[in-house]
């Protein structure tokens, strides 16, 4: 099966990865921690600030892809300590519109660059 890249100049790769793939109409994004991209680091403050920058870069992929937050389908959501989920849900919610997508919320023990959360999402062309 052929993958097609998606490329964004707005989003931060940390590694040998794209930012999203195109599979046949699936649209697989790569995970991402809340990365300024102006700066290369990661945006000071709590989990909402952390929060909202992982959306920013989420959607400059979104928008490569001439998607929105409309076509997400699946979002799996990595945080490093489970008492942030509340402020994460509060951030979560307004990014999204009913019916919301399916999701996942999973504990880890750490995450790239020191970062409290990181997210991924599946998206699909109509």
């Amino acid at each position: 099966m052929a993958r097609k890249a998606i490329i964004s100049t707005k989003a931060v790769s940390v590694g040998p990865y794209s930012l999203g793939i195109d599979s046949k109409g699936l649209i697989f994004l790569s995970g991402q921690t809340p990365v300024d991209t102006n700066t290369g680091k990661i945006v000071d403050g709590d989990i909402k600030a952390q929060t909202k920058q992982c959306f920013k870069n989420l959607s400059n992929v979104l928008e490569a892809a001439g998607l929105t937050s409309n076509d997400v389908q699946k979002v799996n959501v990595f945080l490093t300590d489970m008492n942030d989920f509340p402020a994460m849900n509060e951030i979560y919610k307004e990014q999204f519109t009913e019916p919301y997508p399916a999701r996942s919320t999973i504990g880890v023990a750490s995450l790239p660059l020191g970062a409290k959360i990181e997210i991924e999402m599946i998206a699909c062309k109509d």
